[in-house]
């Protein structure tokens, strides 16, 4: 099922404004501590207006992400996890812990987000007692990715994935998922019951805070931001600039990431060597994004990893930044091709020289699909809407 933000928004806070939560309990189960005062910051002070106790569990608090949730109004607790393991015995110590804190805590609602807490939110929550378990699925990720490189690895994930997921999603009350791409998937290998399962889009912005910037001409700067490894086309993105430059050197090309682990990951000798060469600037990884996007005239991500609906690129919208991405699953999403960007093949990088090209020849482009791009992430991405569609289903609000 996919739903209409506008036509449900309206409708959605009438029947949460009225309806009388009395200290409903609600656990929520997170792969990461340092993103839960972005991604959830505001699902959580909804939350809590609303009259919820709010738990929030992560495995990797710190003094900083424990006090930032505090004072979101909810209580952090610390369990372990190890986000990429196939060990199994890890996992099931994982389950283990989670089950011990939930029998502790009695919440009422449960919801994980990521794979392994929606499978802990479907597991360790029913095992509990959880009145109402959702999962939220962010992307199919690393074992959906198409690769030839660590196959076996890749193959062995996904079946471990497809799994647990075949034991897990049907406990769970309802489950969300970001792009319809996943929903066709995970329904053609019969893990889903599309009744209890919808398409909710991207997890949104608070879009007063990533307000409209004016388009940025001199110089024209296309900027990737992500993880850095090779499946969010990082080499595709440097290849590009060597074709672009040859054309017009004055280019300037950003791209924004600390260097990652792993062995997909980029070295920090390649990314070094590029910034010698002149192909790219690398400050790393930066906490003043929206500086940098406010410095940008293109926002490009040519990623063929099995993305949710990437928030970097909503980000880039919301400021009004054309966009160049892949027409792939989670990132055609974001692009209506022509009208607020590009969509170009994966692993293709003469394209995406070919769509860099183009706007640098028509800077009255970047103008104009910079501000389609901000009318898109205010039909689509405003985190006011989507928080309103989540509350609807933790709260059970019919």
């Amino acid at each position: 099922m996919e739903i209409d933000l506008d036509r449900e928004y309206s409708r959605i806070r009438l029947l949460c404004s009225i309806i009388v939560v009395v200290k409903t309990r609600i656990a929520i189960i997170s792969p990461y501590a340092k993103t839960i005062a972005s991604f959830r910051g505001h699902l959580i002070k909804e939350l809590v207006a609303h009259g919820c106790n709010v738990f929030v569990l992560a495995p990797d608090y710190d003094d900083f992400t424990l006090e930032q949730v505090r004072s979101l109004g909810a209580d952090p607790i610390t369990y372990k996890l190890d986000r990429t393991t196939l060990n199994i015995f890890k996992n099931f110590a994982s389950f283990f812990e989670v089950r011990r804190l939930l029998l502790r805590l009695k919440p009422d609602v449960v919801f994980g987000y990521n794979h392994k807490p929606v499978m802990l939110a479907a597991m360790a929550g029913r095992s509990s007692g959880g009145k109402r378990l959702i999962g939220m699925i962010e992307g199919l990720g690393f074992a959906f990715t198409p690769s030839s490189e660590q196959l076996l690895k890749r193959k062995v994930a996904k079946f471990m994935l497809v799994s647990a997921y075949r034991i897990a999603l049907p406990r769970l009350d309802y489950v969300i998922l970001l792009n319809s791409d996943d929903m066709k998937d995970l329904s053609r290998l019969g893990l889903l019951n599309k009744d209890k399962a919808l398409v909710l889009g991207g997890i949104g912005l608070d879009l007063d805070e990533w307000a409209f910037l004016p388009a940025h001409l001199e110089p024209i700067t296309f900027t990737m931001v992500g993880r850095l490894i090779k499946e969010k086309g990082v080499l595709e993105f440097v290849k590009a600039s060597m074709l672009v430059k040859e054309k017009y050197p004055e280019t300037k090309f950003m791209l924004l990431g600390g260097v990652d682990q792993g062995p997909n990951a980029v070295s920090r000798y390649d990314l070094e060597r590029w910034v010698a060469e002149g192909w790219i600037e690398w400050p790393g990884r930066v906490d003043n994004i929206k500086d940098y996007l406010g410095r940008t005239s293109v926002f490009v991500l040519p990623s063929y990893y099995r993305e949710g609906v990437p928030r970097s690129t909503q980000e880039a919208m919301a400021l009004g930044r054309p966009i160049i991405t892949t027409n792939v699953a989670g990132c055609r999403e974001t692009v209506e091709d022509g009208f607020n960007g590009f969509l170009v093949p994966p692993k293709d990088p003469n394209a995406l020289a070919e769509a860099m090209i183009r706007l640098i020849e028509n800077p009255s482009l970047i103008v104009e699909m910079g501000v389609n791009s901000r009318k898109l992430a205010e039909e689509r991405y405003d985190i006011k809407k989507t928080d309103a569609i989540l509350i609807k289903l933790l709260l059970g609000v019919d």
